[in-house]
């Protein structure tokens, strides 16, 4: 039972697993739900960035879609994982602290567990399961 509640699981199949999962979930729901609408970029859109406040809003909605996008497959394939993870964080801070910077906390919630699932993929990668494990394994990284 002590296992069951203290016993650490880092290092191992069952938590790589639940990386992997958690990774092509968020990647594929990111991707479909919120990146596929946006590509391409709509002239809704890009007055929306410029209205934030953001200079040059044709490219910077182009950077918001491409995260949300290919950021997102990316992230799913496990590709990339970091530099893609870094995108789709960066992005999600805009959203939350700019885009929804006055709204309450219920509004901005989706864009803040965006967020914070972009940092944990920046600080730990794809995991076992992903390509860039792949490629790591055959360049003998």
């Amino acid at each position: 039972m002590k296992k069951l509640f203290f016993g650490s699981i880092e290092n191992s199949n069952s938590a790589d697993l639940a990386l992997a999962l958690l990774r092509v979930f968020v990647g594929l729901s990111l991707m479909l739900v919120h990146g596929s609408g946006k590509i391409p970029v709509s002239e809704g859109f890009v007055k929306h960035i410029g209205s934030l406040g953001f200079p040059m809003p044709l490219f910077f909605a182009w950077a918001a879609a491409f995260a949300e996008y290919f950021g997102a497959l990316l992230l799913a394939l496990g590709l990339f994982t970091r530099p893609a993870a870094l995108m789709i964080a960066s992005t999600m801070f805009v959203a939350a602290f700019v885009n929804h910077g006055g709204d309450p906390f219920a509004v901005a919630e989706k864009a803040y567990l965006y967020l914070s699932i972009g940092v944990l993929f920046v600080v730990l990668g794809s995991g076992k399961y992903g390509v860039d494990s792949a490629i790591r394994r055959k360049l003998n990284i």
